[in-house]
C-alpha cells in the first residue's frame, strides 16, 4: 500500500472529555473522514486518497477505559511507524491518577509532554498535522507554566511562527480573530496597523492554500459599536483599520469592511465571505459557536504544520459519561486530513 497519511491527535486534559471522545475515531477512513466534514472549504478534485492513521497520543491505559465509553473496546496497537494501523496510540504517561472531571494540576505536565511529542513529529515529518483535543489554561498554569494562554499561542512559541491567525468555522461561516486570549481591557492596544496587516496576510493567504478558497473574501468587523460611527463612538477605525484595508486592497487583497459587528453576521454577508475577521475573541466566537457548536472545528493558520481542533472546552460536567458530542473531533480529524492533501 502507499505510505498512509499520519495525523497526531492530542488526548488532552485527561480529566475533560478528549479521551473518550477518541473511541468515536475507531475505523475512520479518509473517504469517510473527508465526508464528515461539511464546513466553508472547497471540495477536493481528487478521489485517489491515501490510508488514514490517526496516532493516539497519551495514556495508553487511560485512553481503553475512556474510550469504551464511545464502544471503542479493540486492542489499540502501539504506534510504530513501520507499520499501518488505522489507530494506533503513543503512549505517555500520567503524572498523576486521572479522575472524570476533577482536574489535577499535576498533570500539566502530561499535558504538556503530550503537545511536545506531536509539535515534534510534526516538525520532522512522522505526522503530517496534528489534531489537538481541550486543555484547562487554568489548570496549565497552576501546574506550573504561569504563561500558558492557550494551545494557540504554544505551538505559534514552539514553531516561532511571525503570525498566526485562530480561525473557528463551522457549515455556515468561518471566523478568524485578530486577537485571542487577551483581556478586553488589552484588545485596542493590540491591534496596530502592523498587527492587522500581518493577520490579514497570514488569513488571506491560507484561505487559499490550505482551505480551498481560489479568491477569498474577508469580510472585517470593525472594533467599537457601529463601526465606530466616524469616529464618535472611537478612532480605531478612523486611524488604524480603515488605512489599514486601503492598503492592503491596493496590494490585491479582498477586503470588505470595517462593517459593525452587529450587522455583519447576516446571509448577505457569510454568503460571500470566505471568513469572518472578528477584532478579538468574544466578538465573533459566541456567533459561530451558536451556529454551529456541536460540529464546529478549530484551525491555526500561519504555523509551518497543519493544526486543527474542537471547537469546545474539557466539558467536565460530561467527562465521564459518554455523552458528549464527538462531532467537533470528527470535523477536526476531516479538516486536518483535506488541508494535508491540498499540501501534499
Amino acid at each position: 500500500m502507499t505510505q498512509p497519511l499520519r495525523l497526531a491527535v492530542t488526548t488532552g486534559e485527561p480529566a475533560g472529555v478528549g479521551p473518550e471522545l477518541c473511541g468515536a475515531l475507531g475505523g475512520i477512513t479518509a473517504p469517510a473522514a473527508l465526508a464528515q466534514l461539511k464546513a466553508r472549504v472547497a471540495p477536493l478534485t481528487s478521489t485517489d486518497l491515501p490510508a488514514l492513521e490517526l496516532v493516539l497520543i497519551g495514556d495508553k491505559s487511560l485512553l481503553a477505559t475512556r474510550m469504551a465509553l464511545y464502544g471503542f473496546t479493540d486492542p489499540l496497537p502501539d504506534f510504530d511507524s513501520e507499520h499501518y494501523a488505522p489507530l494506533s496510540v503513543l503512549d505517555i504517561k500520567l503524572r498523576a491518577p486521572a479522575i472524570a472531571g476533577t482536574m489535577n494540576p499535576a498533570n500539566a505536565a502530561y499535558v504538556k509532554d503530550i503537545l511536545d511529542t506531536a509539535l515534534r513529529g510534526c516538525s520532522d515529518g512522522t505526522f503530517a498535522g496534528m489534531v489537538t483535543a481541550p486543555i484547562s489554561k487554568s489548570i496549565m498554569i497552576a501546574g506550573g507554566l504561569p504563561h500558558f494562554t492557550g494551545h494557540t499561542e504554544y505551538l505559534q512559541e514552539y514553531a516561532q511562527a511571525p503570525e498566526v491567525v485562530m480561525v473557528l468555522g463551522c457549515e455556515r461561516m468561518n471566523v478568524a480573530l485578530v486577537t485571542t486570549h487577551l483581556p478586553l481591557s488589552a484588545v485596542p492596544a493590540a491591534i496596530t496597523a502592523e498587527k492587522l496587516s500581518a493577520i490579514i496576510r497570514v488569513l488571506h493567504q491560507d484561505l487559499s492554500r490550505r482551505m480551498g478558497f481560489a479568491q477569498p473574501k474577508i469580510y472585517v468587523c470593525g472594533l467599537n459599536p457601529h463601526a465606530g460611527e466616524d469616529g464618535a463612538l472611537g478612532r480605531e477605525e478612523l486611524e488604524v483599520i480603515i488605512p489599514t484595508l486601503k492598503e492592503l486592497r491596493a496590494a490585491g487583497i479582498a477586503l470588505i469592511g470595517p462593517l459593525p459587528a452587529d450587522t455583519i453576521f447576516q446571509p448577505k454577508y457569510l454568503n460571500e465571505a470566505a471568513a469572518i475577521l472578528a477584532m478579538y475573541h468574544d466578538q465573533g466566537l459566541p456567533v459561530l459557536k451558536y451556529a454551529g457548536f456541536e460540529t464546529g472545528y478549530n484551525t491555526t493558520l500561519g504555523l509551518p504544520f497543519i493544526r486543527t481542533s474542537v471547537d469546545h472546552g474539557t466539558a467536565l460536567d460530561l467527562a465521564g459519561t459518554g455523552r458528549a458530542d464527538p462531532r467537533s473531533l470528527l470535523n477536526a480529524v476531516s479538516l486536518a486530513l483535506y488541508q494535508a492533501l491540498r499540501l501534499n
